[in-house]
């Protein structure tokens, strides 16, 4: 049976340029469905996507997570293509990336423009160094080395795509996505790929400090989320150095002349130590929580599985 390939562009504006890429898609992946969601454009996108060849949708809520919340549930496909309307992901990876998907050879397969050109092409200097700040947290708390973590040219399988538990609203959703198939064990392979800056015209709508701090509260939700014994431990050990700190002197005072007189700090300190017991305990219980999550998750895949039998 045809595999079925479904292209998804998520759009809030982007008239100068969605319709090259529709057609440079549509010539890459001919026999692909592409889908442009719509994101309340006022510049006419819509319409240019659809005389383009593009099935256009619309989501009112505003925000590229919203969008994507919307594109999984609504389509169904083998193999799903993730681009952004804006022309910066040239079309010459996407049947790779497609291809990969389709084999079984990847649940996602990310297209790596920071191992490419994107640090050349890219002229917001702050977007540059948030994108080093993201992947060196996120490789350093979940144990990996993703290269591209906040890419907007993906490639899904169905079982990624009907597994996800879309939580985010706006661009962290790219973060979150990362984050759930690195927890969940998921195949991932990164491919480098072309990236070119917008055209002249074109402007960005993620905003470099009020997104970029939404993306590192979203690092942070999701490792205590799915750390929690790391995330707790951490924040228990922290505890535990201040008691100790506030806590020895008064003790050294006691053995040597038998009395305290450091009263205060021997308090806080003791109260340091129960929130950092307290904390350490906290850790465990979620982490024991956090793994049976993960084992009725599996028993969830195996049931999206045979439903795409």
């Amino acid at each position: 049976m045809k595999k079925k390939i479904a292209i998804l562009i998520p759009c809030y504006n982007e008239s100068k340029t969605i319709e090259k890429v529709v057609k440079d898609y549509h010539k890459a992946i001919p026999e692909a469905d592409i889908y442009v969601y719509d994101n309340n454009s006022t510049d006419g996108t819509d319409e240019i996507a659809r005389k383009a060849g593009a099935i256009v949708k619309y989501e009112y809520q505003q925000g590229k997570g919203n969008v994507i919340r919307s594109m999984f549930r609504e389509i169904d496909a083998d193999c799903y293509l993730m681009i952004d309307g804006d022309d910066t992901y040239p079309a010459e990876n996407a049947r790779e990336m497609c291809d990969l998907i389709l084999e079984g050879k990847a649940d996602m397969v990310i297209g790596d423009r920071l191992s490419s050109t994107y640090f050349e092409e890219n002229k917001r200097a702050f977007h540059n160094f948030g994108n080093r700040i993201v992947r060196f947290l996120i490789n350093v708390i979940f144990n990996n080395n993703i290269k591209d973590i906040m890419t907007g040219y993906r490639a899904f399988s169905y079982r990624f795509v009907k597994g996800f538990p879309v939580l985010s609203k706006g661009f962290e959703i790219e973060t979150e996505m990362t984050i759930h198939a690195v927890d969940k064990n998921y195949k991932l392979v990164e491919i480098p790929v072309t990236y070119r800056d917008r055209p002249e015209g074109s402007v960005s709508k993620l905003n470099t400090y009020s997104d970029g701090i939404k993306v590192l509260k979203t690092i942070g939700t999701l490792f205590k989320e799915y750390k929690p014994a790391m995330f707790f431990n951490l924040i228990a050990f922290l505890f535990l150095l201040t008691a100790l700190i506030l806590g020895i002197p008064p003790f050294v005072e006691y053995f040597q002349t038998g009395l305290v007189f450091k009263v205060p700090s021997l308090i806080v300190a003791s109260i340091c130590l129960a929130i950092s017991i307290m904390l350490f305990i906290t850790g465990i219980i979620l982490q024991v929580i956090a793994k049976k999550h993960k084992q009725l998750y599996e028993l969830y895949l195996n049931l999206i599985e045979r439903k795409n039998d």
